[in-house]
């Protein structure tokens, strides 16, 4: 969620959109039914409302410096799964106007996530895998479409699109994108991905990207890559009701974020499958970066958020080289993070 606000923190989705598009027959009869972790440390957010278990835990992994290796990026996600963590989550900035460095003063996102994940794909086995988030605007989509789908086949069904509309002009400027209309560009893409991910090829067109029925699409997924959407707006909201999956929340307080999150309870059929019961899992992200807070400080954030409402929490531990290692085991001794969840 690096780009929907400034500040850094995780993931089920509905059935895909039926946009002015045309669209052919999908190769998956049912892809609103699919859930992006398929062992229980990962269960969809379905499952958690019909249980009432507790919130899962989640890693926003450090990537602000060019310096550090990628080896330690590596190995604090292997860590990170070790300590029974739900999900390691890296942010994407394309060209800041600005150094990379810990934030809110610079940017993250000094590796591109979508590769950085491929590469942790490889090092782990359980834990989920995603982006906090992808500027979707400043990406091409069949291109993004193909990667998340390669990606998730890479990863054994473990990765999360996290996306996010952008916030910094200067990086739309220097793509040649334009800034206003970045909201449109993102629902555009994730309709496509979405089309794609669910097996359906040609005839297809939104305006933007158009195919006919020659029109191949591989590797397509078992389930549709599920999608993360940030960002505290309406507008945010309405697209997580719309595509389903994860809401995250950025910058707010446990208060603020519960407020936030009764939209898709007013709001009719937001957050809602067929059935009834709500399939848009609500979230957000804190950061413990220092010795200025406690470790009993930030033990009781984590247990407000839960009361809030939310049923996922990622964590910024701070830079790899200023305990961040050591605060992420602290906190997962504290909470008694396992399979994914707080069990203190």
């Amino acid at each position: 969620m690096d780009d929907a606000a400034r500040h850094h923190s995780a993931p089920h989705h509905s059935a895909p959109h039926q946009s002015t598009a045309h669209h052919s027959t999908p190769r998956h009869s049912t892809p609103h039914r699919a859930t992006p972790h398929r062992a229980t440390p990962h269960a969809g957010p379905h499952e958690q409302e019909r249980t009432r278990t507790r919130m899962r835990l989640h890693v926003v992994l450090p990537s602000e410096s060019a310096a550090m290796a990628v080896r330690d990026l590596a190995g604090l996600a292997r860590q990170a799964e070790e300590l029974g963590y739900a999900g390691v989550w890296l942010p994407d900035h394309l060209l800041p106007p600005g150094p990379y460095g810990a934030p809110p003063q610079a940017y993250g996102g000094v590796y591109e996530p979508l590769a950085a994940l491929a590469y942790l794909a490889a090092g782990t086995e359980r834990i989920a895998l995603g982006t906090s988030v992808l500027i979707a605007p400043l990406r091409e989509p069949l291109l993004l479409a193909r990667q998340s789908a390669t990606l998730a086949r890479l990863s054994g069904g473990r990765f999360v699109l996290g996306v996010g509309v952008g916030w910094q002009p200067y990086e739309f400027a220097a793509a040649g994108v334009g800034f206003g209309t970045r909201g449109a560009r993102t629902d555009r893409a994730l309709r496509l991905v979405r089309h794609l991910h669910t097996g359906a090829g040609g005839p297809y067109d939104d305006g933007r990207v158009s195919f006919d029925e020659r029109a191949v699409f591989e590797p397509v997924p078992e389930e549709p890559v599920p999608f993360l959407i940030g960002g505290n707006s309406d507008a945010a909201l309405r697209r997580a009701a719309e595509f389903g999956g994860y809401w995250q929340g950025v910058g707010l307080t446990p208060g603020e974020f519960a407020e936030r999150r009764r939209w898709f309870e007013r709001e009719p059929a937001a957050g809602r499958s067929a059935a009834g019961a709500p399939h848009v899992a609500a979230g957000s992200r804190i950061a413990w970066d220092g010795p200025d807070r406690t470790l009993a400080e930030v033990t009781s954030e984590v247990a407000d958020w839960e009361a809030a409402g939310a049923e996922d929490l990622g964590v910024w531990f701070g830079t790899v080289d200023g305990g961040f290692a050591d605060r992420m085991r602290a906190l997962a001794e504290a909470t008694g993070v396992a399979g994914g969840r707080i069990t203190l």
